[in-house]
């Protein structure tokens, strides 16, 4: 239980961070693609069309000398930006083509270019490499306007795999950290779940011998009085189920101490659960009720023979208690290659809600219409059930089959 929860801690706290990570990468990528190559590549073209369709070869005369602070410097754009234009007449017809500022864009490549990007019905986007604009001229025709932004996506993606790699070397870092950590975090939650079993343990031990001589005090009053005695029939009973009570608890915590309290070895889930169907039909044949089995020849699995039998008898006693008369319990079992499972399914005096489903395995916990002490029941049954399957590394799951039904499904890996 333990050595899960510190998984689930640890797993918890990496998708956090993870998710966090994905978060920042992706804003920050983004703000640097919409600055670096889409906005400087458009104040480019809009440079352009403020010259007549080309870059000016002078800086404008109202350029601040020194540095730039939010516009680009028509001096640099002559040097590092490579655009070229494509006009048409108002027949769509190409009318000329300026590639002068971009000489390794041939006429063709310029041609084809313009021709997906007035096709595209877009007045801006990206042709490949390239950025275009689409501007009207003023007879009528329209300018389709490229700048060549290689440049600019090949540092955009410097930077993107840049900040990616460095991304997964502090969340590896990070998950080693949080790893060691979890240790010292779950400590308090396994010492406080230690002493618990331990109290457990050592409580049922020592109240097996009060019980023990009031059980056996109450044979020799009843011997000596008689059965009639109501007051001592009723300590008798009483004590009966304290004993019951007081010892499933203790197999409680010994199973949820895993594998360790367990021997280990290639039994046949296939003969256990006959064997269970057999003894389990004649007890719901005296409450009129009718166990009816499936089960499939050759499954094994590699389990406790003693702990798996109790499995079984856990989930048909359920079944007998909880379904109403004249109703039909049903067992199945069934292997392959990936799995041996056991499904056992039983109707219910009132439609189960999914808050009941999720907290059946819990100890102590009832239905208010079902599962009520009437039954003679301690609540823990299925705790001890779950507790045996995840010994097993196995899973355990209720669900609804239909109104009114129930089905407990357990799947051992194969």
């Amino acid at each position: 239980m333990i050595r899960r929860l510190r998984i689930k801690f640890v797993l918890t706290a990496v998708i956090s961070v993870f998710v966090v990570l994905v978060v920042m990468l992706t804003s920050i990528n983004l703000i640097n693609y919409m600055s670096t190559v889409v906005s400087d590549s458009d104040r480019t073209l809009q440079m352009m069309v403020s010259n007549g369709g080309r870059l000016p070869d002078q800086k404008f005369p109202d350029d601040p000398p020194g540095p730039r602070h939010g516009r680009i410097n028509s001096a640099e754009l002559s040097v590092e930006s490579h655009c070229f234009s494509v006009t048409y007449d108002t027949s769509d017809n190409i009318v000329s083509i300026d590639n002068s500022r971009a000489p390794y864009v041939s006429s063709e490549t310029a041609e084809k270019c313009a021709g997906e990007a007035v096709s595209s019905g877009k007045i801006r986007g990206f042709v490949g490499r390239y950025r275009y604009l689409v501007v009207g001229t003023p007879d009528g025709g329209r300018m389709v306007l490229f700048c060549d932004c290689t440049s600019k996506l090949f540092s955009f993606r410097i930077f993107r795999n840049a900040s990616i790699i460095i991304s997964l070397i502090c969340l590896v870092i990070v998950s080693a950290i949080i790893y060691f950590v979890s240790g010292k975090a779950v400590r308090p939650v396994a010492e406080s779940y230690e002493k618990q079993k331990r109290f457990i343990t050592d409580a049922g031990h020592e109240i097996k011998t009060p019980l023990a001589i009031i059980n056996a005090d109450s044979d020799v009053l009843i011997s000596e009085l008689g059965e009639d005695n109501e007051w001592l029939t009723d300590i008798k009973k009483q004590t009966g189920r304290l004993t019951d009570l007081t010892n499933e608890l203790v197999y409680l915590s010994k199973m949820e101490e895993g594998s360790s309290t367990l021997k280990f070895e290639k039994i046949s889930l296939s003969e256990l659960a006959a064997d269970q169907a057999d003894s389990f039909s004649v007890l719901a044949s005296s409450v009129n009720k009718e166990l009816v089995s499936d089960i499939d020849k050759d499954v094994f699995i590699n389990g406790d023979r003693k702990a798996v039998y109790e499995l079984f008898s856990i989930l048909l006693d359920n079944a007998i208690k909880y379904s109403p008369e004249g109703k039909t319990i049903t067992l199945r079992c069934s292997g392959n290659d990936k799995a041996s499972v056991i499904e056992v399914t039983n109707d219910t005096s009132d439609d189960m809600r999914s808050e009941d489903l999720a907290n059946l395995f819990d100890r102590f916990y009832r239905t208010d219409a079902s599962r009520n002490s009437e039954t003679g029941g301690y609540g823990i049954g299925l705790s001890i059930a779950k507790a045996i399957v995840e010994a097993h590394r196995g899973k355990i799951t209720a669900v609804k089959d239909k109104p009114n039904s129930i089905k407990f499904i357990v799947s051992f890996k194969a």
